[in-house]
């Protein structure tokens, strides 16, 4: 167990991006490159000294963070030049958009109210060679209005086990998607051609790979390979999980937020 000198030590805040095409995941794993172990080297090189960090999420292998939020506890007063050396230290995969000072008792977890989501497809016949790490290659005709037809099915309190991968055990699967949209256009530059479609989803909290199912399961439904009431069935099944898993490079973490959100 770390112990500081209250007195000199402080909480930081920091808010980060990164392409997480290279990198298993965000928590740290023996023998295994991640954004929580480059992320806590780069900290204890800097402080001489261990670091433990924690994420406002776990993104797993492959997918991608705007806006990912962690904390951590600094061993001495917080320095003004340390985002600086810590987004040179990690780039370009990684780069510390926001460090500073917070509160002892702020938690990046824990103090989370939501998080919001964007899964980037790309409906083009052949591939964008600038979104391919990015985006989704979906080459198959879609029928976006059904799909943006769906999506208040899944808005509001509901319990997803249906859409929740095997891996994970929760207490509860109940949550709360306050918006579901569909929109033209990637997030983010290059992905503003025609071709780019994107899924954003703004919850209380997301279940493992639930965001995925979804997103796999309203492409299928686009399809017209599963019928429109598979996603109302898988809803109310309780689980498993029968869809589609899109694949884990379309997905970034864009937001976290930490005030409650308005969901008038």
């Amino acid at each position: 167990m770390l112990r500081y000198n209250t007195a000199m030590s402080c909480t930081l805040r920091g808010t980060i991006r990164y392409d997480g095409t290279d990198f298993a995941g965000w928590q740290r794993q023996p023998g295994q490159r991640t954004i929580q172990g480059e992320l806590e080297a780069a900290l204890a090189q800097i402080a001489s000294e261990p670091v433990d960090v924690q994420g406002a999420g776990r993104t797993d292998a492959g997918v991608h963070a705007l806006g990912q939020v962690f904390s951590c506890r600094w061993p001495r007063p917080f320095p003004p030049r340390l985002r600086h050396a810590l987004s040179k230290m990690l780039g370009p995969e990684i780069r510390v958009l926001e460090l500073m000072e917070a509160p002892d008792n702020f938690s990046a977890r824990f103090d989370a109210r939501s998080k919001r989501y964007v899964y980037t497809m790309d409906l083009g016949k052949e591939p964008d060679p600038f979104g391919a790490r990015y985006a989704w290659h979906v080459p198959y005709r879609l029928d976006l209005d059904l799909m943006e037809e769906l999506l208040p099915k899944i808005r509001g309190q509901h319990d997803f086990a249906g859409f929740q991968s095997a891996g994970t055990q929760m207490e509860s699967t109940q949550r709360t998607l306050y918006s579901v949209t569909l929109h033209q256009g990637g997030l983010v530059a290059p992905l503003d051609g025609n071709s780019f479609w994107r899924l954003e989803f703004h919850g209380d909290a997301f279940l493992y790979k639930m965001v995925r199912n979804l997103t796999g399961t309203l492409e299928e439904i686009g399809r017209k390979r599963f019928p429109p009431k598979f996603l109302e069935e898988q809803l109310a099944s309780g689980g498993p999980f029968r869809g589609h898993c899109a694949p884990a490079h379309g997905l970034a973490l864009a937001s976290v937020f930490y005030e409650a959100p308005n969901t008038q």
